[in-house]
């Protein structure tokens, strides 16, 4: 299939995209469709289309080019010449603030990328975005009665469990047709993508859990898909474990029982994807925003499930373009983790004083820990000598940023700190990669 071709049915696709949302208009106009249903009917279509890209491109770039060209008309169509009244109002009909619209593309290129080609990776995740986030969207929206608050509402049981059967049954269906797992761990592995799944979605924000659902899936597969039973089944234990144990004590960290489901996901996440050492540094990004929200509050609505968003967006962010590049970016990663964690600490102190010597003796600590932790990966980096000082330039931007920016993460820290501190692992992994080409 040649360049042009592809690029005419990367064009025709978001042409398919804005045609079924003027349909989908047109018949909720005339059968009086809700603004949930219509939106849902919207995320199915899309949906199952995005799980035919593996087989209708021939190469990878031609879908990155369709998420771009999808999240250019999504943006516009956030504008409210569109979003009310137009065909936008399919997606923005809904009374609550989201970016599922934006995050769904942006997950459909993360789990294309990070999928690597394997035909489970990609196609599971998406399947139960698509079909079982909208079951029980619609199942509860219908048929709901029995309901638990989150910080942007309700969510119902029915629903819920409508989430996790339709979860059960397409992971079960995609382990056995798509891959040689054994029946045991079929079974284990569709009981434990189906309970995480429903918790992401139960406790999902914003639309959230377009991106994190099938991304936190993903990479849980592709790193326990072979794991022996015994395992798993220890994965499930301590799952369960510390769910009880962060809902046991969440009055006495200041946590609603939303945020601390949240942070256990988060946490289940990271240890169960990556070696212990690598959790370190992100894991105590949480410990210095609860230190920074408990000292000095900001502005956020929701600043517990907002560190979260922006830690788990920078770590796909980290992980996509490593894959992309060829280019080891656990190092930068970990920079970025120590700038987070700097920064958020010197905001938690009131006098200047306060600010440099915490700033300073975090950043210390910090860096003794990266320096111990880096090497434990067994990663060989050809300017691992320069690392240290990547590490020690990032977490002194931090540190100043936040004393003389003091007022700018008032509001919206978590996503201003993330991109602020992003700036230097950022500068200099780009520059790595102007280096290692030019070789």
């Amino acid at each position: 299939m040649n360049a042009a071709l592809q690029i005419a049915i990367a064009v025709a696709s978001v042409a398919v995209l804005l045609g079924l949302m003027v349909v989908v208009r047109h018949y909720a106009a005339r059968w009086g469709l809700n603004a949930e249903v219509q939106r849902k009917l919207v995320h199915i279509g899309t949906g199952l289309y995005a799980m035919t890209l593996p087989w209708l491109f021939w190469d990878r770039w031609p879908v990155f080019m369709l998420v771009g060209l999808t999240l250019a008309v999504m943006v516009v169509l956030r504008l409210p010449r569109f979003a009310k009244g137009g065909i936008g109002e399919t997606l923005h009909g809904v009374e609550r603030q989201s970016y599922g619209d934006i995050l769904l593309a942006l997950a459909v290129g993360t789990v294309f990328l990070l999928s690597n080609g394997n035909a489970l990776l990609y196609i599971l995740p998406i399947a139960i975005l698509t079909l079982a986030d909208a079951a029980a969207a619609l199942t509860g929206s219908h048929y709901g009665r029995r309901f638990f608050t989150i910080e942007e509402g309700q969510k119902s049981i029915e629903g819920s469990v409508a989430f996790f059967l339709i979860a059960l049954i397409a992971s079960m269906v995609c382990l056995l047709l798509l891959s040689d797992v054994g029946r045991g761990n079929v079974i284990l592995l569709a009981l434990i993508v189906a309970a995480f799944g429903t918790l992401v979605e139960a406790d999902s924000w914003r639309g959230f859990d377009n991106f994190f659902l099938p991304a936190g899936i993903m990479v849980f597969l592709e790193s326990h898909m072979n794991s022996p039973p015994a395992t798993l089944l220890v994965i499930m234990a301590l799952f369960a474990l510390a769910i009880l144990v962060f809902l046991a004590a969440a009055p006495r960290l200041g946590l609603t029982k939303h945020a601390a489901r949240v942070y256990v996901i988060s946490a289940f996440m990271l240890l169960s994807v990556t070696a212990l050492q690598n959790t370190v540094l992100p894991l105590l990004v949480f410990v210095a925003h609860a230190l920074s929200r408990r000292t000095n509050p900001c502005k956020a609505a929701y600043p517990e499930l907002d560190i979260v968003a922006a830690l788990a967006l920078a770590s796909f962010a980290w992980l996509s373009v490593g894959l992309l590049t060829g280019l080891n970016a656990l190092g930068f990663y970990a920079v970025h983790a120590v700038g987070l964690s700097v920064g958020l600490t010197v905001l938690a102190m009131r006098s200047h004083v306060a600010q440099m010597a915490a700033g300073l003796a975090t950043a210390l600590v910090l860096l003794i820990v990266y320096m111990w932790l880096i090497p434990r990966n067994g990663v060989v980096i050809a300017w691992a000598g320069d690392m240290q000082m990547i590490c020690v330039a990032g977490a002194l931007v931090a540190l100043g940023a936040a004393i003389l920016g003091r007022g700018l993460f008032a509001d919206h820290r978590a996503a201003r700190m993330t991109l602020v501190t992003g700036a230097v692992p950022a500068a200099t992994y780009a520059y790595q990669v102007y280096l290692a080409g030019a070789v």
